[in-house]
């Protein structure tokens, strides 16, 4: 009976647990570009992200991919940000928006995916509008 009580315990326990993890969503993103906040951004990385600016694309590990971002929002001083489309499909989150800058606007693509049940950041694409 006793292991019995210890069991369901420890259950819970972990239901619970569980059921704190963080979930992350495309707007947690997007509310961290509005500010240019790239701290807050970094926490939502995958392992490993692909960045696209100036028409160059690469995969950085997540410290590497927080350190190009910060010295993009720094370099450029992020103004504001703007979501002009969003959607889902197959569990994966994507927006389109507009980074206003202090040197100009950057048409900027994000794509989220599920991974252990939570949302991460894939990619950023960042281009100069025509």
């Amino acid at each position: 009976m006793i292991q019995f009580f210890r069991n369901t315990i420890f259950a819970c326990c972990l239901t619970c647990l569980f059921s704190f993890a963080p979930s992350y969503s495309i707007d947690d993103v997007t509310g961290a570009m509005k500010t240019g906040n790239a701290e807050m951004l970094s926490h939502y990385f995958d392992n490993m992200v692909e960045i696209t600016l100036h028409d160059k694309s690469h995969a950085y590990s997540r410290s590497q991919a927080h350190a190009i971002i910060r010295d993009f929002f720094k370099c450029y001083g992020v103004e504001s940000f703007r979501v002009t489309h969003k959607g889902n499909d197959n569990g994966a989150e994507y927006c389109v928006g507009e980074l206003q800058t202090r040197h100009g606007a950057f048409k900027t693509t994000i794509f989220m995916k599920s991974r252990s049940q939570k949302q991460v950041l894939q990619e950023l694409r960042f281009s100069g509008k025509k």
